[in-house]
Order: C-alpha cells, then sequence, then structure tokens
C-alpha cells in the first residue's frame, strides 16, 4: 500500500494510506537515499510503501520511499557532520519570525531563504507577534517588509494572540503541501491551536532570563488542513545551518545576485574581493541591500566550517 508520512518520532512512522486510514510503521532494514549522510532516512511528507503486519493493531512495515520532489535540510544540531531532513515533498515554506519576544534575527532568516532557494521550495515569512510592537519594530517590519520584497519574496504581519493577518496565512496554505518552521516561542503551536482548536498543542511562554523560546515540538508533524491542504509543523530551531552548499554556490541562492553574476568578469567570482564584480558594482548604486549583502558575507564565511 502506498502512504504518506504524517509523523515521525524516530523509529516508528505514523502514515496515512491513500484511502485515508492512519497506520504505525516501522523500517526493513537500512535505507539510505540519494547518498544523504542524514539523520533520519525518512521524512515527514515522504511517500512511502507499507506492508501490513497487524491489521488489527494496524502495523506495519515500510518497504519502499519513493523518489521525493523536494527536501529541506539543514545540518543536524545535535551531529554536526551530518545532516537533518526537516521535511519532504512540500510545496512551500512558511518562516514564522518575529521582531521581539523571541527576537529573529535577519541572518536567520537569509539562511532559511537561502536553503529554500536551493532545494527550489517558495518561501513566504511571516513576522507574528504584531501586537507587542512599538515604534522601533515597526519599522524594521517595513525595512524588511521593502528590502524582501525587492527581491521577491512575501512578507506579512501578524498577531496569532489578537486573530490578526490569520485568514491572510490561512488562505496561502489551501491545497498545498505547507512546511511551518521558525524560531520556538514566535508563534507556530499557537497558530497550528488557532486552525485546529481541539489539538491544544503545547505552547510555551518565551524564556524571561535568556529572551529564547523553549521547545514545545518535539517531532515534525503533517496535519491535514480543513479548507484542503496540509501543514508541517516542526521544532523550534536554534540555529539553521546550512549543508552542500559551497562558497561558489551560495551567491545563485540569492535571487537578487542570481540575475547579476553572469556580469562578473570571473566566473569564480565570490562578490568579495574580485575586480569588475557585477555585484559589488549593483551594491555600490543601491541595487542591492546592503543587509542582504551582509548576509550573504556572514554566510560565505561560515561555509567549509564544522560549526555554523
Amino acid at each position: 500500500m502506498r502512504a504518506k508520512v504524517y509523523k515521525s518520532t524516530g523509529s516508528w512512522y505514523s502514515v496515512k494510506t491513500e484511502s485515508g486510514e492512519f497506520w504505525n510503521a516501522r523500517l526493513k532494514g537500512i535505507f539510505k537515499i540519494d547518498d544523504i549522510t542524514s539523520t533520519n532516512p525518512i521524512a515527514v511528507g515522504d511517500d512511502v510503501e507499507i506492508e501490513p503486519e497487524n491489521e488489527l493493531e494496524k502495523s506495519a512495515t515500510i518497504t519502499e520511499i519513493h523518489n521525493r520532489n523536494n527536501y529541506i535540510n539543514r545540518q543536524s544540531p545535535s551531529h554536526k557532520m551530518q545532516h537533518h531532513i526537516v521535511a519532504a515533498n512540500v510545496d512551500q515554506s512558511i518562516l514564522m519570525a518575529s521582531l521581539k519576544e523571541p527576537k529573529t534575527s535577519q541572518g536567520f532568516i537569509d539562511r532559511f531563504l537561502v536553503a529554500c532557494e536551493s532545494y527550489h521550495v517558495p518561501a513566504i515569512i511571516v513576522l507574528n507577534k504584531s501586537d507587542l510592537y512599538k515604534k522601533k519594530e515597526t519599522e524594521k517590519f517595513e525595512e524588511w517588509k521593502e528590502m524582501y520584497e525587492s527581491v521577491g519574496y512575501k512578507i506579512l504581519l501578524a498577531s496569532i494572540a489578537e486573530n490578526k493577518g490569520t485568514e491572510e496565512i490561512s488562505s496561502l496554505l489551501k491545497d498545498k503541501i505547507t512546511l511551518l518552521s521558525g524560531h520556538s516561542g514566535v508563534g507556530k503551536s499557537s497558530y497550528i491551536n488557532h486552525i485546529f482548536p481541539k489539538l491544544h498543542l503545547k505552547t510555551h511562554q518565551v524564556s524571561g532570563w535568556s529572551g529564547k523560546g523553549i521547545h514545545t515540538t518535539t517531532f515534525a508533524e503533517m496535519y491535514d488542513l480543513p479548507y484542503g491542504g496540509q501543514i508541517i509543523d516542526t521544532p523550534g530551531m536554534r540555529e539553521f545551518g546550512l549543508v552542500d552548499i559551497s562558497k561558489q554556490e551560495l551567491s545563485h541562492y540569492f535571487p537578487e545576485m542570481r540575475t547579476r553574476i553572469n556580469d562578473c568578469q570571473f566566473n569564480n567570482c565570490l562578490h568579495v574581493n574580485e575586480p569588475d564584480c557585477a555585484i559589488k558594482k549593483a551594491l555600490n548604486e543601491g541595487f542591492i541591500y546592503v543587509d542582504r549583502y551582509v548576509s550573504y558575507c556572514s554566510i560565505l564565511d561560515s561555509i567549509g566550517e564544522k560549526k555554523y
């Protein structure tokens, strides 16, 4: 039977068959997919074949993993030399962020966007907790809105607590498989609870001493949306370590650079100190935002290091 993985708990998987039945399934043997050194051979969103073990208990064995349309990968937080597949076969991703309690850095956002670009997954940014914003945060949102929309990304302002912006987010989710990511404490679980009030997912206030969210979602899990489509809720991330991206490739994943790199004098231009660099020229002429270029340089410097 063909089924889709809805939840992974490490050794067991909750899968949903094409007929709508949920089964508990485990792996048969060892799978190696696409030569990825991954901490999780199967991810939420994967399409698999299962063989029933116990019809009454709805337990099964996963015998095959179908080819993925795409996936989003990050550096494993516990094994720096390994990768962790966040989700597979997604139509788009939403990065839920906040400018306050906890504050999401532009560096984190840009790393996430680079990962999405590298796997050809459209990305949307949602800045939640607007009810907490003062003048400084409101001005920062307007700056980011101008910057990210000029590059081609959609960025929304929302307050899940006050039910503002939720309808617009839901309209973007309709009939699509969407990955929902972000730091702990930015409101991912609160949004899931808004859609599914009966789930009662645990939410947690931001830690007062650190200003960081406390992890409440332990495993990635997919939910069927009542209006069509699915959403994949992921555990909160403290950092987003990029994998499988070389220094020469990086500029290809910044849309404002990608359109200009062929105009550089050198094919392997890193856009830092090279002469006749089209990216530096565009930066000096105001066609590339300084903050985005700073992010690019920061990520460039981190590539090849063991720790991000």
